[in-house]
Order: C-alpha cells, then structure tokens, then sequence
C-alpha cells in the first residue's frame, strides 16, 4: 500500500490559496528602519511623560506601530514603551486619556491590550492595569473596537 500521497502538498495546485502578503499592504520600511523609528519614538516617549504628557506620549506609542515580518525587535521594544506608559497612568485618568485618542489609535491599543494579555505571566505589567485599560477602553470605543483589533490581520 502506498502512502506517500499523503506528503503531497496540494495547496500548490490551488489557485485560490491567500498568502500572508496579500492580507494587508505590507510596511514600506525595511526592519532596520522600522527599529531605528521605533528607537526614537521611544525616547520620545520618555521626554513626553516627563513633562506630564500621557495623551502625546500614548498617540506617539500607538501611531505607526511596527507589523509585518522581520520587526519582532522593535514590536517587542514597542511593547515595553507602551507598558511604562500603562503602568505609570493612574485609574482615574485614563477615561480621559482614551477618549481623547483617534479611532486608529484606540484600535492599536486594544491589539497591545491583547498582546499583553497573551505573555506568558503578563510580563512586566500586572493584569489589574490591562483589564482595567481594556475596561476603559471597550466603555469609550465600544464592542466595535474589539472586533477591528481582532479582525485585523497586522499584528503588532
């Protein structure tokens, strides 16, 4: 009996197979590019919550997030900057915080949310201060919101 036919790889004969890239426009930077961005937002960051700045230091954070392949270095230091912003953020502010954000940036936010909620232990942020952004978020965007953040196919 035969059965080898079982290691033929038929999606090679079909015509309508969606491939990776043709999900979504791919990112028109190259990966060092994307870091070095990634780098300097990250500093700017910094200087904006020194000043008191979380609304700009969040909008800076969220706005053009790195996705695609080869990047996975500067959406983990995205991740990180994002976090330091959340953590620092007190519950009373951030009603005001997420609403003042674009549609964009609140659907960005909630993919980080979610992101953050997948690491193994949550990583360095406690899971009170994503489940309550998630709260507050969801309350000023809507259910709308979580959909688009799942239903896109660029992961940050």
């Amino acid at each position: 009996m035969d059965v080898n036919f079982r290691k033929i790889d038929i999606d090679q004969y079909d015509e309508d197979v969606l491939n990776e890239e043709e999900l979504y426009e791919p990112d028109r930077r190259d990966p060092s590019q994307v870091l070095n961005d990634t780098k300097a937002k990250s500093a700017a960051v910094r200087s904006a919550l020194s000043k008191g700045d979380t609304v700009g230091a969040l909008s800076t954070v969220l706005d053009q997030a790195p996705y695609g392949p080869n990047v996975e270095e500067a959406k983990n230091l995205n991740l990180q900057t994002l976090v330091s912003i959340l953590n620092t953020t007190k519950a009373t502010e951030i009603p005001g915080i997420v609403k003042a954000l674009s549609t964009d940036a609140q659907d960005t936010l909630m993919k980080y949310l979610y992101k953050g909620m997948a690491l193994p232990g949550w990583g360095d942020v406690s899971g009170s201060v994503l489940l309550g952004w998630h709260e507050k978020l969801t309350e000023a965007a809507g259910v709308g919101c979580i959909v688009r953040a799942m239903t896109d196919r660029r992961t940050v």
